[in-house]
């Protein structure tokens, strides 16, 4: 990052922001997809079953959770 921009309080705190959504956004759109292909194993009609919600329900926990503790290591290690 140019040197000039961490000098600028208020454009720093947007870049971070926007680097912090960016992150969101990836997270959801692969949590999203892993769970997709996990759970929904046939064309999906105009609800989920049961066991469809229920599946994505856990598969979205766990990655959540795992995503958390992955996170803490990378901390952890700097």
């Amino acid at each position: 990052m140019d040197p000039s921009v961490m000098q600028n309080p208020e454009l720093a705190s947007i870049i971070n922001q926007e680097q912090q959504r960016a992150m969101v956004n990836e997270m959801v759109g692969k949590l999203t997809s892993a769970c997709w292909d996990k759970c929904i194993t046939s064309t999906p009609g105009s609800k989920f079953s049961s066991s469809e919600t229920a599946c994505l329900s856990n598969c979205a926990r766990r990655y959540l959770d795992m995503s958390m503790i992955i996170m803490k290591r990378f901390q952890n290690m700097q």
